[in-house]
């Protein structure tokens, strides 16, 4: 079967999650999505899009296997079906936070290559690596005999030079034990980066591209000649900008600090940096920006104090991207918050004259701030630097280098 004619199906699984899209290779459609919610929990659904319509199915999922089976089933559906049967899947992409030093690239599964996911690389990503695999072996029961492929969100930042990705450890504990950064959402810092370059109208070599993917989960990356440079997510994904419930960057002997006051493990204190914190933490309200923006509105002052470390911390990274390239060219905003909340792209501009950034105030309010799934301008037309919105597409990535791989 050629690339160009695969039907790929690409797996994204969450500890209690799991989403799917099937691309048709040939035209890049998609032809089917959805997510299942709350596997393993009491009134688990799933979501389905097909065909044109649109289906909910309710059903008990105890684990991810069974998930797997109702997302084919939901494939082959009378009603919402784009499919006749398996055979017509070519391969399917499972989406894969961490590598470590293990997997420099896309990598096809096999039992030596699961072994080495699932020994090596979950204390790197204890939120999804673990997840991960678990769709990976449900697919593999239920579709013994169809590759599978891995794909990395860390590979594109795997051309960080040693200078970006060291930290300043003993250098014999990081070449024993690996502790370095990583980074993530590299498939969206790579499609949007490269979307930016078409866009403009140049070649990816000749540009200089701060990528910020601002979400639940937040990374901004240095993009210097179509290539990661630096990237603000670490070790793990805790790392960086204060995100929902991740504290981001903190001292580490605070950390030690923090768990002698609060009587926590090392573990616990882990755990609590993982999902008691960010803006989360600092609002004492919400992780979601509605919330906080809702509340900032009606005069929170903790909600404008979480938003306000969030623009500050994101413009923090930008302006040392930009020394670390030497220049700047163009500022992509992506993901949940990047795309959709007007207020947080303007804090972050606002004060980045002196780079060249000319921010267009009334383009950014366009159709309320949020995104309308194209790529939207929203610094001024004499602007020396481009500010964009860029939807990210991160299971196209995945499909791409899926077929690529085969």
């Amino acid at each position: 079967m050629k690339g160009e004619e695969m039907k790929i199906l690409v797996v994204n699984a969450g500890s209690s999650s799991l989403k799917y899209q099937l691309i048709d290779m040939e035209n890049e459609k998609v032809l089917a999505k959805g997510g299942c919610e709350r596997i393993g929990i009491d009134g688990s659904v799933l979501k389905a899009k097909g065909n044109g319509s649109e289906k909910i199915y309710e059903k008990d999922m105890p684990n991810h296997k069974v998930a797997i089976e109702l997302v084919l089933h939901a494939l082959t559906d009378d009603a919402i079906g784009v499919i006749k049967s398996m055979d017509e899947i070519g391969a399917v992409g499972h989406r894969v936070v961490a590598s470590g030093e293990y997997f420099k690239k896309t990598t096809l599964v096999t039992p030596e290559v699961l072994k080495t996911l699932e020994e090596k690389t979950f204390e790197l990503a204890p939120l999804h690596n673990p997840a991960a695999a678990t769709g990976v072996r449900a697919c593999m029961e239920v579709m013994p005999k169809t590759p599978m492929a891995l794909v990395f969100d860390s590979s594109f930042h795997a051309t960080m030079p040693e200078k970006a990705y060291l930290y300043g450890i003993n250098y014999d504990d990081y070449k024993a034990y690996g502790v370095r950064k990583y980074g993530a959402h590299g498939t969206s810092h790579k499609f949007v980066s490269a979307e930016a370059a078409k866009y403009l109208g140049k070649k990816p070599e000749q540009l200089k591209i701060v990528t910020c993917h601002l979400g639940n989960g937040s990374s901004i990356t240095a993009v210097d000649g179509g290539k990661c440079v630096d990237t603000s997510m670490g070790f793990t994904p805790l790392a960086g900008v204060l995100m929902g419930t991740r504290s981001g960057d903190i001292d580490a002997s605070a950390v030690e600090f923090l768990a002698r006051k609060k009587g926590l493990t090392h573990s616990e204190t882990v755990n609590y940096l993982n999902k008691k914190c960010g803006v989360a933490g600092i609002s004492g309200v919400s992780s979601d920006f509605r919330d906080l923006i809702a509340g900032q509105e009606q005069g929170n002052e903790r909600c404008t104090l979480a938003l306000d470390m969030f623009a500050y911390q994101t413009k923090r990274f930008v302006g040392a991207y930009a020394a670390v390239m030497g220049g700047l060219d163009c500022i992509v905003f992506t993901a949940g918050i990047g795309e959709n909340t007007p207020t947080v792209r303007e804090d972050v501009c606002t004060g980045l004259e002196f780079l060249g950034v000319k921010f267009n105030r009334e383009a950014n309010y366009v159709n309320g701030g949020k995104s309308d799934g194209t790529i939207q301008e929203i610094s001024a037309k004499d602007s020396k630097v481009k500010v964009l919105i860029i939807p990210t597409n991160e299971e196209l990535v995945i499909a791409r280098e899926t077929a690529e791989l085969l």
